[in-house]
């Protein structure tokens, strides 16, 4: 077991992404005359205004619940609508119910309280007059006084009334720490309780709703007054910083003392004084099951309960899978790898005999190996022996691209597992599997590729679906860097030792044009890769300083490809940097290729998210998991979700109705604009987000990056993502220095124990 010395834990600096409300310098204040566009599901809204000098203007933004007759104040800036004009783009506005009947009328009239109409408004002014608002929300039994309201509508109005006026005292309070949209989710959730609901624990946002943190919610409970040793303040402070280290670092789990460490740092700023109310917290939340207390070689590890579930459920599950599934007979093995060597017209080398005769006498098999190794052959051999043996077969992949290419190399359908689980999306914003223990999967053999980047949470969801006595197959290459999300699932998986593993190492695709394969391996391998052949697929451009790097990277994407192999190729190009930072990271290598590729022309709708604008046409890249978003493929079939490092094209905008369609390979979404917050530019990504991805052209700038990203694994995966060329551009001494590094990032996951644990306990 590593020394935890070795891993990286959370630091109190830690950035902690908000969402923060744009202030513009300009205000607007008038009266609300006409709502021309309203999206009742987000909030969006195109106004028009009398200000208050009487001139009519035309407002856009998030205006959840505005009615005609509403009076509003707002800040923002003045824009240019290519096809509408002038208008306000409003960032914040405050409101006040109307106090003229004229105004009163205009309001109930608008449809904003629903049970109300226009005639049925004109009745109750008629009546109440300025008190008409008084009287419907603290005497609806009054308004069963006029024709065509029954006491049962009244109560309804008065419901409805109560609602709406709620959602505006809501976003009220929250104006000084909520955008609107982000308010608007939280109420439509939480209804007329949201404001105590904050009040009562502000830290409940944390786990609820996406973008709101920990410091953005420590930032409310100072507002209210609340305690830095307020219990509620420490346990979302513990339960921060594990949920922190799981997605920025991958650790399932954590050290006792070093938890105690970093939320005492996180709370008081102090990781040794203050420690006691975080060890005593700690202690209580395992007793009441909000924590998990495991514990290895006498040491505390503790988990978030739904991360424990999923790394003991994949052990449990896995070993199970060993144990039931039945295996055949030597003698049949041999008849069978023989048919299949026939069918194929092909001879196996030993380590893929090997590969498929443990693959028919196990229940769960590990295929790890380099590029060119000859795995999707495997892959075929095994098709073909477990269909004449009718028994049936599924393949997949963590991403679409991963399955797409599965499917090509293969002629055999591949699905992502997300599709193969059936996945469904809930109006609580969450996913679930329709497939699982209750209704596990048909196939009795299960083979997925690029295993390497599973995640903890999904690794379970997978082999929940699995039933008793079926076969999974797992396929990667264990030197590319692990999964984006927590754990190391085929990292553990082969280092327990309890599943058979073949690693392939005699290349055979491409082997003697490809020098992408050779160099792969010799980096691999820790050998610096040959870089002096002339005409190979394999390039390196010497350059000094970030800015000729980048400079250099520019050119080629936009000039010097172009020209030798045509304008076509700058389709097939993919820049794949070690680091976001930096003059060639990808922030700055985005901007730079952008304005090249996709500048504004006049005719491009374009829009601002967190202050980056996209444009029609832009590459853009999907940055987490999304379950909300809508797809259509070209044969009518439909589905939910992107995922992290999904790559498309924005093909257009519609601000009126606050949508945007993106285009992934052959899915066609339908994005609301407030999604985008989730979403990057893709003309250069980082290495992690190209993991499962296979692109014909790869240009990697080779910079002095930050220490931790320049290692040898790292740079393995950006070079095995391209299949027809790479280009290095950069310093040689910071490509040996890569190459050298053989550090990789120990993540703190108890999968390999747990696994072995499990097998004592099958005997």
């Amino acid at each position: 077991m590593a020394d935890f010395d070795d891993f990286d834990f959370f630091s109190a600096s830690s950035s902690d992404i908000s969402d923060d409300p744009a202030a513009g310098p300009e205000t607007l204040s008038g009266l609300v005359e006409q709502i021309v566009f309203r999206n009742d599901e987000n909030g969006y809204a195109v106004v028009r205004i009398d200000d208050d000098d009487g001139r009519p203007v035309t407002a856009t933004g998030t205006l959840p619940y505005i009615a005609e007759g509403d009076r509003i104040r707002a800040s923002g800036r003045w824009v240019t609508h290519k096809k509408y004009g002038r208008q306000f783009e409003i960032a914040y506005f405050e409101r006040t119910l109307p106090v003229e009947e004229d105004d009163i009328l205009r309001y109930l009239s608008s449809g904003a309280i629903k049970g109300i109409g226009p005639k049925t408004a004109a009745k109750i002014i008629e009546k109440f007059g300025t008190d008409s608002f008084e009287v419907i929300e603290t005497h609806p039994e009054w308004l069963a006084g006029i024709p065509g309201i029954s006491e049962k509508k009244a109560a309804q109005i008065s419901e409805n009334f109560i609602a709406v006026s709620g959602s505006r005292e809501f976003l009220m309070f929250t104006r000084d720490f909520l955008s609107p949209a982000t308010a608007m989710r939280i109420y439509k959730a939480w209804g007329a309780g949201a404001s105590e609901r904050i009040k009562r624990d502000p830290y409940s946002l944390c786990g609820e709703f996406g973008g709101i943190g920990f410091k953005r919610a420590d930032m409310i409970a100072a507002s209210l007054g609340m305690a830095p040793d307020a219990p509620e303040r420490v346990k979302a402070g513990i339960k921060f910083v594990l949920s922190s280290e799981a997605s920025r670092s991958g650790h399932t789990c954590l050290p006792l003392s070093t938890l105690e460490k970093c939320a005492s740092e996180l709370l008081f700023g102090d990781e040794d004084v203050s420690r006691g109310p975080a060890e005593e917290t700690i202690s209580e939340m395992c007793s009441d099951g909000r924590l998990v207390r495991y514990q290895r070689d006498g040491n505390d590890f503790i988990y978030l309960p739904q991360i424990f579930a999923a790394e003991s459920g994949t052990a449990r599950k896995l070993v199970n899978l060993s144990a039931t599934c039945p295996a055949f007979e030597e003698t049949d093995i041999a008849s069978l790898i023989a048919g299949s060597e026939a069918a194929a017209g092909l001879k196996f080398a030993a380590q893929q005999k090997k590969a498929l005769a443990l693959a028919l006498t196990s229940g769960v098999m590990i295929l790890t190996g380099g590029p060119g190794t000859g795995k999707t052959t495997i892959i075929k051999g095994l098709i073909h022996i477990f269909e004449r043996l009718d028994m049936t077969v599924c393949l997949a992949a963590p991403t679409g691209r991963a399955a797409k290419r599965m499917s090509e190399a293969t002629a055999h359908e591949a699905k992502t597992i997300h599709r193969l689980l059936e996945m469904e999306f809930s109006d609580t914003d969450s996913a679930r599997f329709l497939r699982n223990e209750n209704d596990p999967l048909d196939e009795k053999v299960i083979i997925i590729d690029e295993a390497s980047m599973i995640d903890v949470p999904l690794m379970n969801a997978l082999v929940r679906s699995i039933r008793s006595g079926a076969r999974l197959i797992l396929i990667g290459d264990s030197d590319q860097l692990p999964s984006v999300g927590c754990g190391n699932v085929l990292g553990d998986v082969i280092d327990s030792g309890i599943f058979p593993v073949v690693t392939l190492t005699e290349i055979f695709r491409q082997s003697e044009t490809s020098f992408i394969t050779t160099n792969a391996h010799l980096i691999n391998s820790g050998e610096l890769p040959e870089l002096s052949s002339v005409g190979s697929d394999f390039f390196f451009l010497s350059r000094d300083t970030d800015a000729a790097i980048s400079g250099c990277v520019r050119d080629l994407v936009v000039r010097r490809l172009p020209k030798t192999y045509g304008d076509g190729i700058k389709e097939q190009i993919q820049v794949i940097s070690p680091s976001r930072k930096g003059d060639a990271g990808t922030e700055a290598l985005n901007e730079s290729l952008r304005a090249a590729l996709n500048p504004p022309d006049g005719k491009k709708k374009e829009f601002i998210r967190r202050g980056v604008v996209f444009r029609e046409g832009d590459k853009i890249m999907q940055t987490k998991n999304d379950y909300s978003v809508e797809w259509t493929d070209p044969f009518d079939n439909t589905g939910y979700g992107v995922f992290t490092g999904d790559v498309g094209t924005l093909v257009s905008i519609d601000a009126d109705s606050d949508e945007a369609t993106v285009v992934f390979d052959e899915r066609t979404c339908k994005y609301e604009l407030s999604s985008f917050e989730e979403v990057d530019h893709a003309y250069a990504i980082t290495v992690h987000k190209s993991q499962g991805s296979e692109y014909p052209v790869v240009i990697i700038p080779v910079y002095n990056c930050a220490p931790m990203l320049k290692t040898r694994n790292l740079l393995y995966t950006a070079i095995t993502r391209a299949s027809k060329m790479v280009i290095l551009v950069g310093r040689r001494d910071v490509l040996a220095e890569m190459i050298l590094n053989e550090r990789r990032g120990l993540r703190c996951t108890m999968l390999g124990q747990m696994l072995r644990e499990e097998a004592e306990f099958y005997g």
